[in-house]
């Protein structure tokens, strides 16, 4: 489980085994099957979001996303996209399915090299687990976090991104 995962500090990616590829593949499908993706690379980060919008597009809670290198994302589908000015200053875009909605991704304009994919996006079995809050100040008061995570009161640290 995700305990195991931050006590041995893999950050959220899955463990390792001995003669395993450097990289795993992530697959993730949306709700009517219509997108579907293929990521061949471990995610740079994987944490919950409590900005505004993420709640918004959340349902009034954080979303749980895993950061992942552009080019190593392989996309079928059509999105559709939603684009706004964030509270950061980047402009922010969301992907989602056009057809039963299922949130797919997101990237920002300061970092177009970078993708970041909605947890509830990747199949069953994924292995990725939260290891940041980002945003933490804007959630709700009734929202509780977990205290072996590593909390932001903003936008990600410079560190999130190496």
């Amino acid at each position: 489980g995700c305990d195991a995962v931050r006590k041995a500090g893999l950050h959220g990616a899955p463990p390792k085994l001995r003669g395993e590829p450097a990289a795993m593949t992530y697959s993730g499908h949306c709700s009517c099957g219509r997108i579907a993706a293929s990521i061949a690379a471990e995610p740079l980060t994987v944490r919950l979001c409590w900005c505004r919008q993420c709640q918004q597009a959340g349902g009034g809670s954080a979303t749980a996303n895993a950061v992942f290198p552009r080019d190593a994302i392989t996309l079928s589908g059509a999105l559709a996209e939603h684009s706004y000015p964030a509270a950061s200053g980047n402009r922010l875009s969301h992907g989602y399915c056009p057809d039963c909605g299922t949130q797919v991704l997101a990237y920002f304009s300061a970092r177009d090299d970078l993708t970041v994919i909605r947890l509830g996006f990747l199949d069953i079995g994924h292995g990725l687990c939260p290891s940041a809050i980002i945003w933490a100040d804007e959630a709700p008061d009734w929202a509780t976090f977990d205290p072996s995570l590593e909390r932001s009161p903003g936008p990600a640290p410079q560190s999130h991104w190496r």
